[in-house]
């Protein structure tokens, strides 16, 4: 199955990012005293290896024989317990930092708090902890206040990426329109912060950013959709407790594997007595059977040509008629894809040898591929067919997660994306810095931007994959239908191959809901791929329709 490969960072240069952590410390965040003296109790982290076997149920080699001098054999109970990575899970205070934003002109005063809380089993024993960074506005009613949750997807990444990209105070310096500057990265103001709208709390998925659990066995317990609302549920609920919000406008936003996540976290909480005024899907990856295409499941193939079309008109790989007005091509594409188009794939061999010709002409007109590579494929052109073809004839492969982004193969990767090794150094430098530097928040504990060295990133459990294809849709119709006053706003990047606008589009029309809910949900479109804050002109069109957003979803 390639599900992970139909999400925003799953692929995000899996490799770069595991070379630069140093998995061999623990987490110190050093400033604080209490916290200091904690870490004097750490118990000491062994190099990382795979999740130990569950010993066998059977006895020990010491009350089958006398003890003997000589040292274990390798694999014993006891070596295996010395070899399983133990994480401090003991809870220590929060750093909290103060500061100031000029927004709009205006000066903010803000206090950040970077800390994590304990996720507990019914006994109280504390299975692990969640990473997060605070903004909350100085002098404001906190009852009254709004406060929004956001984090990233993968899954398997930290979110840093809506943190330091889209929401929080301070944004890392890209070109105007995202690509790549040049090195040493730095931050700046971000003049589009959500601050001055709504208090901010940024949260890691647990074995991403500086969130554990507190062993390898632990961990497996949370790495997957079922475990990952509930982590991610607590935490909330958790937050709201301690920081006395439970009175606060509340809203989620997620991006990528982050809106699968927001989509099950709203039905889990409403039925937990939490209601949501407004959640925001950003590159929605809901339903799968919308973004993982194979032999039994042609809805991708129809879903994405929309997706190529735009990027092949960016490329200037289509016929002068066509980029002459591209809202009219985009609605021609899509009303194609999804009656001609869809009926031929249905069709499957029955289609007749000149309808077949007939599609090859016409999808490749579209799409800018060459005729002959559709007729390879069979009318079923797949994303890392199209990154490879598109722009062979100079040498260069298109991004995935935004095709605007062109690259040289530089090992003939199959997977290569331009977009995300783009992407990757200035977040992962910027961050680290701001972290110790800003946030105050000291740690030895190597900050996981990506957690895909855990065996149970492998091995996701995707629960509900047996009936078919993951989905978190259900859960977002019951929170809907249970809570008539939240409403839903479904961000979508043009030049996204990840989850493209089409698949979103399809999967909030098939929600099965009458009138009255469909009126809650609301969709905004941006010039540019998943992450679409990395273009600076498409980032001010993101805060507005946040702004306008919210201001519908407020009483």
């Amino acid at each position: 199955m390639r599900i992970v490969a139909a999400l925003i960072v799953t692929t995000l240069m899996a490799a770069a990012a595991i070379a630069q952590q140093n998995p061999s410390s623990q987490e110190t965040p050093s400033e604080n005293p209490k916290q200091a003296a904690t870490k004097k109790k750490e118990a000491r982290k062994e190099q990382p290896s795979p999740a130990p076997e569950l010993p066998e149920n059977k006895p020990s080699e010491s009350t089958t024989k006398p003890a003997e001098p000589s040292k274990p054999e390798s694999g014993t109970d006891a070596e295996k317990a010395e070899k399983e990575e133990h994480y401090d899970v003991a809870e220590v205070p929060a750093v909290v930092t103060h500061h100031q934003l000029t927004l709009n002109g205006k000066a903010l005063k803000y206090t950040a708090t970077a800390g994590r809380l304990p996720i507990k089993r019914g006994d109280g024993k504390i299975e692990a902890e969640m990473f997060f960074v605070a903004y909350t506005l100085d002098g404001q009613d906190a009852g009254k206040r709004p406060l929004t949750f956001a984090f990233n997807g993968g899954p398997g990444s930290a979110s840093v990426w809506l943190h330091m990209g889209a929401l929080g105070p301070k944004r890392v310096v890209l070109q105007p329109n995202g690509f790549m500057p040049a090195a040493p990265y730095r931050l700046e103001d971000n003049p589009d912060s959500l601050l001055d709208r709504s208090d901010i709390v940024m949260v890691d998925a647990i074995a991403t950013g500086y969130s554990r659990a507190a062993n390898a066995e632990l961990t497996k317990k949370f790495l997957g959709v079922k475990g990952d609302v509930q982590a991610f549920g607590e935490f909330i609920r958790l937050y709201i407790s301690r920081y006395e919000r439970w009175s606060s406008p509340l809203f989620l936003l997620g991006e990528s594997y982050g809106t699968t996540r927001a989509a099950g976290i709203a039905g889990y909480l409403e039925d937990h007595g939490i209601s949501f005024n407004g959640v925001t899907l950003l590159s929605m990856a809901v339903d799968f059977q919308t973004l993982e295409w194979n032999k039994s499941n042609d809805l991708p193939y129809v879903l994405l040509a929309p997706s190529f079309n735009m990027i092949a008109a960016y490329h200037h790989k289509l016929p002068a008629g066509l980029t002459q007005d591209m809202t009219k091509t985009r609605e021609e594409v899509l009303r194609w894809s999804m009656n001609d188009y869809a009926l031929a794939l249905g069709k499957g061999d029955a289609l007749t040898i000149e309808e077949h010709r007939q599609m090859v002409e016409q999808l490749a007109r579209y799409i800018g591929l060459r005729p002959e590579v559709i007729e390879a494929h069979n009318l079923r052109i797949d994303v890392p067919t199209f990154t490879h073809e598109l722009l062979l004839d100079q040498k260069l492969r298109s991004g995935r997660l935004d095709g605007r982004f062109t690259s040289p193969d530089p090992d003939n990767e199959r997977f290569y994306d331009p977009a995300s090794a783009a992407i990757l150094p200035p977040y992962t430098s910027a961050f680290n810095n701001y972290l110790r530097t800003e946030l105050n928040y000291k740690s030895d504990m190597p900050y996981k931007v990506f957690a895909f060295e855990e065996g149970g990133f492998q091995k996701w459990d995707w629960g509900n994959a047996v009936e078919g294809f993951p989905s978190t849709a259900g859960g977002l119709r019951s929170a809907m239908i249970k809570n008539p006053y939240m409403k839903i706003l479904v961000m979508e990047g043009y030049y996204d191959l990840a989850t493209p606008f089409a698949a979103a589009d399809w999967t909030m029309e098939h929600l099965n809901l009458d009138a009255k809910y469909r009126q809650n949900i609301s969709y905004a479109s941006y010039g540019s791929g998943h992450m679409v804050y990395i273009d600076r002109a498409e980032h001010d069109k993101m805060k507005k329709d946040l702004v306008s957003f919210m201001e519908k979803c407020l009483p």
